[in-house]
């Protein structure tokens, strides 16, 4: 058996092409909070209600966050709290290169 399932490779993809957004992130760091209202949402992103609503479309979709609604109020929260650790890694390994280019073009300009 192949170590490498194909099937799980293009599940992992679409995830991370879920995460490929930075207004999804945002909404994801904003959920790692506690849940949130969609105009809640909406206004702490800067974004108008509908574009806020397509966003969490997609997350809702891709099993990233789950839905609950209280009268005419639609509020989201994250379906696993690991997600927002993952984003969280991945902005502490961005920070890193971040910092090594920094250093490097320090470097060449002193040289």
């Amino acid at each position: 058996m192949s170590p490498f399932n194909q099937e799980l490779y293009e599940r992992k993809a679409g995830l991370c092409k879920t995460f490929a957004d930075p207004k999804r992130l945002m909404i994801m760091e904003a959920l790692d909070e506690g849940e949130r209202s969609v105009g809640e949402l909406a206004e702490l992103i800067g974004v108008p209600h509908a574009v806020a609503s397509r966003h969490l479309a997609v997350l809702r979709e891709r099993g990233v966050v789950t839905s609950r609604r209280e009268g005419t109020t639609v509020f989201y929260r994250l379906t696993d709290r690991r997600i927002a650790q993952a984003c969280r890694l991945v902005q502490e390994v961005l920070m890193g290169l971040m910092e090594r280019n920094r250093d490097l073009a320090e470097k060449i300009m002193r040289a």
